[in-house]
């Protein structure tokens, strides 16, 4: 159980919140078996992915197909650049505040991080991927911050919620259409506001990422739909994820 509002970054680089022994514990595996699985967990993913997809693809993709092997490409992911991933927490810590949302939250290291910060009222947790909806819940309850943190399938059950914070990293570029999701960003969020995020509109050197869209359209799109509703906050951090608050603009 965790101290609350006592957001400890060094035990994230230490154990990624006790990563893998919720994973050992949640999927009734040994410690060396989550090794195993964490150490193919890109190629396994990679594997699964059908070539080319329409948006219903993704959909269905994320929330039928991957099942736990999302969670170890995730976790290999998290442990295996926790330096980069400890500096995106850090700049969480700078900025997260009253409701937040963690949009494909994965396997919750942010949701997890933002429920321990005392300038944090709520976390909506959205993924599709029903397993790492499940293996969230029962992270927050094992950490004892359940009631601080709700999973969620999409945001129509939270519509109505007027957001503080968004969190969405390593997540559009995942997306047919980032631009439209950052429109459906910028419809439910507060005047204080701030959205955290970052992309990577990148297949990789030899497509070792294929479940990433790439189209040069989509990209330009993308950008001139950022600079048109959101003003970036600088931030001293050196990484890839940005911090952006609503144009005044936006609540005229």
């Amino acid at each position: 159980m965790w101290a609350m509002h006592n957001l400890n970054i060094e035990e994230f680089l230490k154990s990624g919140f006790h990563l893998k022994e919720h994973l050992a514990e949640y999927l009734n595996l040994n410690l060396d078996a989550v090794d195993n699985h964490i150490s193919c967990g890109l190629d396994k993913m990679s594997s699964l992915h059908p070539g080319s997809m329409s948006e219903k693809d993704v959909t269905s993709f994320y929330e039928d197909d991957v099942g736990i092997a999302h969670l170890f490409d995730l976790a290999a992911w998290h442990l295996g650049s926790s330096e980069y991933i400890a500096d995106t927490l850090r700049l969480e810590k700078k900025f997260a505040h009253g409701k937040v949302l963690d949009f494909g939250g994965g396997i919750g290291t942010h949701s997890l991080a933002a429920a321990n910060l005392k300038e944090v009222e709520h976390v909506f947790f959205v993924d599709l991927n029903p397993q790492n909806r499940e293996f969230v819940f029962e992270r927050a309850k094992r950490l004892g911050i359940s009631k601080f943190i709700s999973v969620h399938r999409d945001m129509a059950s939270i519509s109505e919620v007027s957001f503080d914070t968004i969190i969405c990293f390593d997540v559009l570029e995942h997306l047919p259409n980032p631009s439209e999701q950052l429109l459906t960003f910028a419809k439910c969020l507060s005047k204080e506001s701030v959205v955290l995020m970052n992309w990577y509109f990148y297949k990789g050197n030899n497509g070792e990422y294929p479940f990433h869209f790439d189209d040069q359209n989509m990209i330009e799109n993308f950008f001139l739909t950022l600079q048109s509703n959101f003003v970036e906050i600088f931030h001293p951090f050196l990484i890839t994820a940005r911090s952006y608050k609503l144009k005044e603009t936006n609540f005229l």
